[in-house]
C-alpha cells in the first residue's frame, strides 16, 4: 500500500469511524500532507521506519524551525496514523520501539475577568433584539460561557437536543462522545424556550437551534465574528474557547468539584481539568485579602 492511499483511508475512518470533528480532520488532512511532501513520490507505508521518523523531526525542527507544539502535534497524528497501519499488519508501528519526547510547556488557558464577561454580554444585549441571528448570537454567547460548551459542539445543537423548559441540552462532543449540559440561570432557559417558540412558529421541530442573520445554521466563524464585532477598542481579543475557558475558571472559582467541571466540559480525562485548578488568580486574589496575615499580625 502506498502512503496516498492510507493517508485517505486513514482520514476516512476518522470521519466515518471515530466521527471526528471537520476540525480534527482538516488538521490531519494538513498534518499527512505534510508528510506526504517529505516522503519520495508514491512511497509506500513499509518505507516509513524509525530512522525515517528521526529524519522528519530534524527536518521540522532544525531546518524548518517549526515551534515543539506544532511538532509535538504532527508526530501525535502521525502516531495515530501508524497505529492504525500496523493494526492492519501493513506495517510494524516504529513508535513500538521509539518514544519521541519533546519538551511541553504547559500554557494556562487564557480566560476573561468578571469584569470582561459583563461587559462583552452587556455589548451584545444592548443590540440583541434587532434581528433573530443577533438574538441567537447573544444566547450563544451566554451558553457557552454558563455550560462551557465548544463552538464546534454549539453549532451543532439541534432543536430537538433542548428539554421544552430549556433546562438542559444534549451535546454531542469529540469522538462521538454525548453527554448532557444543565442550564442554571433562569433568563438564559427562558431564551432558549423563546427560540424553540421561534422555531415552532416556522414549522421547523427539527435542525440546528442557532441561526445566523440570514436563517442559515450558525458556524463557527459567524460565532467568531459576533465576538469581534461585540468589542470595543482597546479591549482584547476574544475567541470562542476563552469563554470556555472562562466558565471552567468561574466554576472552580466557586468552588464546584473539578469532577463535575470534568463532566460538563466533556473531558475524557480529569488531568485536562486540572489546568484551571492553577488559573484562578481571582479566587486567590479574594483569599489572599480576605487572610490578610500582616493585619492578623499587626491585631
Amino acid at each position: 500500500m502506498y502512503v496516498s492511499e492510507a493517508v485517505e483511508e486513514f482520514l476516512q475512518y476518522c470521519a466515518v469511524e471515530r466521527q471526528l470533528s471537520a476540525h480534527t480532520i482538516k488538521a490531519y488532512t494538513a498534518d499527512l500532507g505534510e508528510l506526504r511532501r517529505f516522503l519520495p513520490d508514491d512511497a509506500p507505508v513499509a518505507s516509513i521506519t524509525e530512522q525515517t521518523l528521526g529524519d522528519y523531526l530534524v527536518e521540522l525542527l532544525e531546518r524548518r524551525k517549526l515551534a515543539l507544539g506544532t511538532v509535538r502535534r504532527r508526530f501525535a497524528c502521525l502516531r495515530a496514523f501508524m497505529k492504525r497501519l500496523a493494526k492492519g499488519g501493513a506495517v510494524v508501528d516504529p513508535f513500538a520501539s521509539w518514544q519521541l519526547q519533546l519538551p511541553k510547556r504547559k500554557r494556562l488557558p487564557r480566560s476573561l475577568s468578571r469584569a470582561d464577561v459583563s461587559a462583552l454580554l452587556l455589548s451584545f444585549d444592548s443590540r440583541k433584539r434587532s434581528t433573530s441571528g443577533a438574538c441567537h448570537a447573544f444566547t450563544a454567547a451566554r451558553l457557552m460561557i454558563g455550560t462551557g460548551v465548544r463552538v464546534g459542539e454549539l453549532c451543532k445543537i439541534a432543536v430537538q437536543d433542548v428539554a421544552p423548559d430549556g433546562g438542559s441540552i444534549r451535546i454531542f462532543g469529540k469522538g462521538a462522545r454525548e453527554r448532557v449540559v444543565y442550564v442554571s440561570d433562569a433568563p438564559l432557559r427562558s431564551d432558549l424556550v423563546e427560540i424553540l417558540g421561534w422555531h415552532r412558529a416556522r414549522g421547523s421541530i427539527a435542525g440546528n437551534l442557532f441561526l445566523n442573520r440570514c436563517g442559515a445554521p450558525m458556524r463557527p466563524q459567524s460565532i467568531r465574528l459576533a465576538l469581534r464585532r461585540h468589542r470595543h477598542e482597546g479591549e482584547r481579543r476574544v475567541t470562542p474557547h476563552m469563554l470556555r475557558h472562562t466558565a471552567a475558571t468561574l466554576l472552580i472559582e466557586r468552588g464546584v468539584d473539578i469532577r463535575f467541571v470534568q463532566r460538563l466540559l466533556g473531558h475524557s480525562s480529569i488531568a485536562t481539568t486540572e489546568i484551571y485548578t492553577h488559573v484562578s488568580d481571582e479566587a486567590l486574589r479574594s483569599t489572599l485579602e480576605r487572610a490578610d496575615v500582616l493585619r492578623q499580625l499587626a491585631a
